[in-house]
């Protein structure tokens, strides 16, 4: 097991409850993700995010984007004393939206020229499309590009934008395998550059995310004695994948305790 330790606290969900006419979505939801330190590597977080269709993973997904507010509790950056803002954290969208009218390198100097001068915002953009290949594509549309390039582009966005903490929604739906690991490769990455980047995963690929987090979070309901579920679902476990040799491997597929881990975590899906 890799040696590590946490320090301060990146993001924090403080017994967040939303409510809907009446109808509780989300039950005093609390999660902590610290800033994880590794002597000799950077490691960025990575949180995979799971829990069957309709329990309110979008909801949070929003309330911790800052685009929606819950009826009590709050999601705090930095261990700030106040609520998150729309525009703190990056969003990437499963359809991963870009201006359709601007190239490759129209749509991140856009982003990179919010925050650096014009020429050092080129010069990152330029560095960027070499490092996550798509320097062929600079001058192409978004509709000459494949999705994979799309995905590419749109985390680069949030990159460029200066967002540490990224919330992607379904980054591996429809995706082939070969689709599938390059898109897990490209999480690793942008986890890399920097020890405070965070990236939030949501969804229902349980083997796709435990292959790329370093912690996993599983959302749930409780049941009554009849096994009706009572509404208010919550993060009912954790589950630390670096303290079980699991994390920052990009083969991890192939180590032997991968499987039954997931296995382990399929027969948990059933009963969330």
């Amino acid at each position: 097991m890799t040696e590590y330790t946490e320090t301060e606290i990146l993001l924090q969900i403080q017994d967040v409850s939303k409510e809907y006419n009446g109808h509780l979505v989300l039950k005093k939801v609390c999660a902590t993700i610290k800033d994880i330190k590794v002597v000799g590597a950077v490691r960025g977080q990575v949180v995979g995010f799971i829990g069957p269709s309709g329990i309110g993973k979008s909801t949070l997904f929003r309330i911790m984007a800052g685009l929606d507010e819950p009826t009590s509790g709050r999601v705090v950056l930095d261990a700030q004393d106040r609520p998150v803002r729309a525009g703190e954290v990056g969003v990437v969208a499963q359809d991963y939206p870009l201006f359709e009218h601007r190239t490759v390198m129209g749509n991140l100097m856009r982003a990179a020229c919010k925050h650096y001068p014009k020429k050092e915002a080129r010069e990152r953009v330029v560095a960027y499309l070499a490092d996550f290949d798509l320097s062929a594509e600079v001058h192409h549309y978004p509709a000459q590009l494949s999705g994979g390039q799309r995905q590419r582009v749109a985390i680069l966005q949030q990159v460029l934008c200066g967002s540490q903490t990224l919330l992607m929604d379904e980054p591996f739906s429809g995706l082939d395998p070969i689709a599938k690991k390059k898109t897990q490769i490209l999480i690793q990455k942008i986890a890399a550059l920097d020890e405070r980047n965070t990236i939030i995963i949501v969804t229902h690929d349980i083997a796709a995310a435990a292959a790329v987090a370093d912690h996993l979070w599983a959302m749930g309901r409780d049941h009554d004695a009849e096994g009706k579920i009572i509404p208010g679902a919550y993060i009912v476990q954790t589950f630390n994948l670096i303290d079980r040799g699991l994390a920052w491997d990009r083969n991890i597929e192939s180590n032997p305790a991968f499987a039954p881990f997931v296995q382990e975590i399929d027969e948990k899906f059933a009963q969330l």
